[in-house]
């Protein structure tokens, strides 16, 4: 397996960062926060990122998609983790397309996929009930009724929720509480009657929104994949989210650590550059040793996505790697713009972490908040090495 990009991956690279870089860099995050944007992203930007073919990437070429692949996904990601680039990308392409993709009937591929590929259809992953990541934890019901059902429950934390034109619900349909099986997922509508949005501004400046499902009645062709059986489609959404945040939190990584050695060369105390300091230079090359080696885990988890789905999972899931946990003091020691960097960059108010009970980056069934990957994520090399964990 290649870890590195190939060369129409490179220039996508290149084209990627380059237009991250003057159509939306920080401060326009920073102007959509104060001005309390309505929507949290920049519609004309959305556009521009359709156009450009990225949210089709890895979709099949049959429904309007680039068939790329999911590594070319994880290269724009990490373009705009770079600038913190806020849109629908993730929440649409990344998590949704990816349930379409994997557990949709052939209408709903033929129906939903093109006009996710041109940037007509969003959508939203609801989910979570509660303030912990427990995906198994579903309480909102799916109750059998004139050929099809009935949805009642409420989401919290749906990401990119206030402005999706169709949710993915997860709605249990047998079983209790905390059961894998009896897990079924639905599309709904978000005009459907008994759908209301309420959306939330987070301290981070993610959108997310509260959810609320009262009566509303979906048909039976509104299902994505089996009956009681949505929860292995879910994990599998769940792994692809995770390793396309790792790609995003890659090019975040990236670009503080950029800054802060710019800012090695050029600030001077005692007649010298600070860069020349011993005790900088092996913080800045043990940093760099720590950002290549993350880089390797995601590029391998990426992918395996494209060449064997079934496994994509072992090394995304468990998070970053342990550059994100090593590059904060350097930064508080470094560049005062890259301070303020990391602190925008804090942009995942919930992260779908599956860390395994008891591994190194067991949480405890809590969900991972931006302050916690710093924490958490530091040990997902040495536990990937530790249980020889391989795609």
């Amino acid at each position: 397996m290649s870890l590195a990009l190939n060369e129409e991956q490179l220039l996508l690279k290149d084209s990627a960062e380059g237009f991250f870089r003057k159509k939306a860099p920080v401060r326009a995050l920073r102007q959509l926060r104060d001005e309390r944007d309505p929507d949290g992203f920049s519609r004309a930007l959305w556009r521009e990122m359709v156009d450009m073919g990225w949210a089709g990437t890895f979709l099949p070429e049959e429904y309007g998609g680039l068939d790329c692949g999911f590594v070319e996904l994880g290269v724009v990601l990490e373009a705009a983790g770079r600038t913190l680039a806020a849109s629908p990308l993730f929440a649409t392409v990344a998590l949704c397309g990816s349930g379409i993709v994997l557990g949709g009937s052939e209408a709903q591929k033929s129906d939903l996929l093109p006009r996710i590929a041109a940037g007509e259809l969003l959508l939203a992953l609801a989910l979570e009930e509660g303030t912990h990541h427990r995906p198994a934890q579903i309480v909102a019901s799916g109750a059998p009724a004139d050929n099809g059902y009935v949805i009642d429950g409420r989401k919290l934390h749906v990401l990119d929720g206030h402005v999706a034109d169709k949710f993915i619900v997860a709605a249990r349909t047998a079983g209790e509480e905390g059961d894998t099986e009896g897990i079924s997922l639905f599309v709904v509508d978000r005009e459907a009657r008994g759908v209301t949005v309420e959306r939330r501004t987070m301290v981070d400046s993610r959108n997310m929104a509260e959810v609320r499902f009262e009566g509303v009645q979906v048909a039976g062709t509104d299902l994505l994949g089996g009956l009681h059986e949505g929860y292995t489609l879910l994990q599998q959404i769940i792994d692809r989210g995770n390793i396309a945040l790792c790609a995003e939190m890659l090019g975040s990584m990236q670009e503080a650590f950029e800054r802060t050695v710019a800012y090695l060369k050029q600030r001077e105390q005692f007649d010298a550059s600070i860069g020349s300091f011993q005790a900088l230079q092996h913080r800045a090359a043990q940093m760099f040793c720590e950002i290549e080696l993350s880089r390797s885990v995601v590029m391998k988890a990426l992918r395996s996505i494209d060449e064997d789905a079934a496994r994509c999972s072992a090394h995304g899931q468990h998070g970053e790697g342990p550059g994100l946990r090593h590059l904060p003091p350097g930064q508080r020691r470094g560049h005062p713009d890259a301070r303020r960097y990391r602190h925008d960059g804090r942009r995942r108010d919930r992260l779908f972490s599956q860390a395994r009970p008891g591994g190194a980056a067991d949480t405890g069934g809590r969900a991972l908040s931006p302050a916690a990957v710093w924490r958490v994520c530091g040990d997902t090399i040495e536990h990937l090495h530790s249980h020889n964990l391989g795609c």
